[in-house]
């Protein structure tokens, strides 16, 4: 029996109500980049229910996550029923209005104030290490190290040289040390219009979280503000994030969140490293995707990525000779690729 029937025996089980005249239907729903398969109930009110491998997935962190961030006043999806042995879980419907979808010039003040509430409470969850891993210095190398295996080696079949793991190896020294700076507080790790949903109170949903830690404060924020799949100009990102400061320092002043929060120059350097770390390893995942998963739409993106990543490594004398040659050295061989597109100008809307 395929899992998807025995998921649905299992959910016969634990709905509410009456099922359909017609019978329980699965209505598969576009998933996130992980192993998870995901199906809305033909039930009304519908549910989601999830198939979650449980050799690939954590599912018992996904459960936890979802219960401390609940208690946080977090919208997270409500979970019904769970089948740890099999992957199976029931789970609240929060819609398919991502803000992917319904982000534009008009909204986008609401929207990423409303995100920006929810990004405040989650960052305000105790720290735990048996909820929250330690975003630590070694799970950040993994990270970017992902860049050189995966999109300097596997995609564009560039082998690095002493010189050039030197270069990589003091680029990621720096980045480490700034992450390192920063406080650390509850981190989604992958904040943005994709796992976010507008919800028909107002509200934002918050999907996608089992890979949540405790580590620095501005990981979320740069996945939000510079999204891998939408772009804002930059007068608008920096204008945001100095928004958002000046929120945390409310929130200290009247005792709600305990952080300490520098000046701007330096919330805005933060910000920028650590979204060039976390830009360099969405390159390495992104090809990954592609090479070894089969999901090559992700390689559409990474036009956008790299601009992320140019754009930071032209701004500060540690960043500039990775710039350098990142140009001399790769994109030689990026404008062969069938997904290139000039990143100069990648994610422009209009």
């Amino acid at each position: 029996m395929r899992d998807s029937d025995s998921l649905k025996n299992w959910l016969g089980e634990f709905l509410p109500g009456e099922l359909p005249a017609s019978g329980l239907q699965l209505i598969a729903v576009t998933g996130d980049a992980g192993f998870r398969a995901y199906f809305r109930t033909n039930t009304q009110p519908s549910f989601i229910a999830a198939l979650a491998p449980p050799e690939h997935e954590d599912n018992q962190a996904f459960v936890n996550i979802a219960i401390a961030m609940a208690s946080g006043g977090v919208h997270v999806p409500k979970i019904f029923a769970v089948d740890y042995a099999h992957g199976f879980l029931l789970q609240e419907d929060l819609g398919d209005t991502l803000y992917l979808d319904v982000l534009n010039s008009a909204t986008q003040s609401q929207l990423y104030d409303q995100a920006e509430a929810t990004l405040l409470q989650i960052q305000k969850l105790p720290a735990d290490s048996g909820l929250f891993p330690t975003y630590d210095a070694a799970l950040l190398r993994r990270e970017l190290e992902l860049f050189p295996e995966w999109f300097v080696g596997g995609l564009l079949g560039v082998e690095l040289d002493t010189q050039a793991r030197c270069l990589l190896d003091e680029l990621f020294a720096v980045l480490q040390n700034s992450a390192a700076e920063q406080p650390q507080v509850a981190v989604h790790r992958d904040y943005h219009s994709r796992n976010l949903l507008e919800l028909d109170d107002g509200g934002v949903g918050v999907i996608d979280f089992q890979d949540a830690v405790y580590g620095p404060l501005a990981y979320d924020l740069v996945s939000l503000l510079r999204d891998c799949y939408i772009r804002w100009p930059q007068t608008v990102v920096e204008q945001r994030v100095e928004g958002f400061r000046r929120k945390l320092l409310a929130q200290v002043e009247a005792g709600e969140q305990a952080v300490a929060v520098p000046d701007s120059e330096t919330f805005l350097r933060w910000f920028d490293l650590m979204g060039l770390q976390r830009h360099l390893k969405v390159l390495g995942i992104f090809a990954r995707l592609s090479l070894r998963d089969g999901k090559a739409g992700y390689l559409n993106d990474l036009p956008l990525v790299m601009r992320y990543v140019l754009e930071v490594a032209q701004k500060y004398p540690e960043t500039e000779d990775f710039y350098r040659w990142f140009m001399d050295q790769l994109e030689p061989q990026i404008v062969e690729q069938s997904w290139y597109q000039s990143w100069q100008s990648a994610g422009e809307q209009g």
